[in-house]
Formats: C-alpha cells, sequence, structure tokens
C-alpha cells in the first residue's frame, strides 16, 4: 500500500450535505494523499458517504478537538491538513497545498477566508477574520491548517476541549514555528452565520475568544456559546 505524503483530517457532525463536495475538490489534488474523517455520531449518513467515497472513517465522541486529535493518530502521512467539512477548496488554493507537500516550508500554513453568501455583511465579516489572521497570527480553524507532522506534534497537537481548540494549537504553532497567511483562499458555507444572524455570530465570536485570551476555560467558554445558541434559536 503506497504511503500518502498529505493526509487530510476532516471533522464531522451531520455533514452529509456538504461533505460531498469538499471530497470532490480533494479529489483534484496532484500530492498522494488520504482524507481522514472523524465522525462524531451523525445520525444523516455522513459516515458512510465519507467510506463510499475513499476516506478513511473513524467514529467517536463528538467535540471538533477530540475528533481531530484522533484523526492525526489515524493519519499516516508527514503532513496534516486540517479542514471543515463546509468549505470548498478553489483550484488555487488546492495548487497552494501542493506546492506546501512538494517543499514544505519552515512555518504552518493558513488560508484567507471567504464565506459563501450574498451581501456586503458577508464581505466585510471575511475581510475583518483576514486582518485579524494576519495582524494576530490567530487564523481560525475554518480556514484550514497545514503543517507537518513534526509541527504538530511539537505544538502538542490538538486538545480535548470542547471549544477553542484551533484558537489552541494555532497559538502554539506560532510560538513554535509561525504561521504563514497565503492569500488564496478557502470558501466556506454562510450557513451558520445565517441561521445566527451574520452580525450577531461575529460579535459573539469576538467576545467569546476575548474572554479566552484572558483566561475563561474552554469548557466555560462552551457553556456561555451554548446558552448564546439556545438564545437565539428561542429569540
Amino acid at each position: 500500500m503506497t504511503v500518502p505524503k498529505l493526509s487530510i483530517l476532516v471533522p464531522t457532525h451531520n455533514e452529509r450535505a456538504t461533505l460531498p463536495f469538499l471530497l470532490d475538490d480533494l479529489a483534484a489534488l496532484h500530492t498522494p494523499h488520504e482524507v481522514v474523517v472523524a465522525d462524531g455520531g451523525s445520525t444523516d449518513g455522513t459516515a458512510r458517504c465519507a467510506a463510499e467515497r475513499g476516506a478513511v472513517v473513524i467514529t467517536g465522541a463528538r467535540g471538533r478537538g477530540t475528533q481531530l486529535a484522533a484523526a492525526a493518530r489515524t493519519a499516516r502521512a508527514p503532513i496534516l491538513c486540517a479542514v471543515h467539512a463546509d468549505v470548498r477548496l478553489p483550484a488555487r488554493t488546492l495548487a497552494a497545498i501542493d506546492a506546501y507537500v512538494a517543499r514544505p516550508p519552515a512555518t504552518a500554513l493558513a488560508f484567507s477566508l471567504a464565506i459563501d453568501g450574498p451581501g456586503l455583511s458577508f464581505t466585510i465579516i471575511a475581510a475583518a477574520a483576514n486582518v485579524r489572521s494576519c495582524a494576530l497570527h490567530l487564523p481560525y480553524g475554518d480556514q484550514g491548517l497545514l503543517m507537518t507532522r513534526t509541527m504538530y506534534d511539537a505544538a502538542g497537537g490538538y486538545a480535548a476541549v470542547p471549544i477553542m481548540e484551533d484558537v489552541l494549537i494555532v497559538r502554539a504553532l506560532s510560538r513554535s514555528v509561525g504561521i504563514t497567511m497565503s492569500a488564496e483562499r478557502v470558501i466556506v458555507s454562510a450557513r451558520r452565520w445565517e441561521r445566527d444572524h451574520p452580525w450577531r455570530r461575529s460579535l459573539r465570536n469576538v467576545a467569546l475568544l476575548t474572554a479566552f485570551l484572558c483566561g475563561a476555560s474552554p469548557s466555560r467558554i462552551a457553556r456561555w456559546y451554548d446558552s448564546a445558541r439556545t438564545a437565539t434559536t428561542h429569540g
């Protein structure tokens, strides 16, 4: 069996409607790769869909940090790429991934953000996210993350926390090797902003990140996040 050069780590929970599009994008990579889908108890056939399309599928407890850590343990390649199931990867972004694997730089790599939704609000929100990523060296998990296995291990890997797993590993990578921001984009679904209202969700995310950076624990932030989502649903 050929050992892949790249392992793509994809945490899922009820992503049957979005995952096939990501898998179609990834199939266009020139780099020998594997896709490791870590499913957190989907009930909509996500795991079956992933397996039918050739992905390695593991199942376990729900929680993005826990799922990504499990996917990384399963991965066989020397380079890891973590992506969310509801993103699309344009051809130029795939080419940037191929280039990273062909000649890995000394830093990790994350991508610029675009949101697949109409209207000026989404353009402004994505632009603000890209400013944050460059100014603070703090991209979020939905922007994708490329790193060598050595970088991943040195950063301590993904933590089994209910939220902020992306912030934790990005901060660790920034301290150890640094993170380069690519001008190429990942295009994330607008569905979560549409569900919660674009500006309400964005402001809530800023508040939660600020609380975390000020010392609040991931468990406490997760409780605040769940309370805010419940209030939004019933508001």
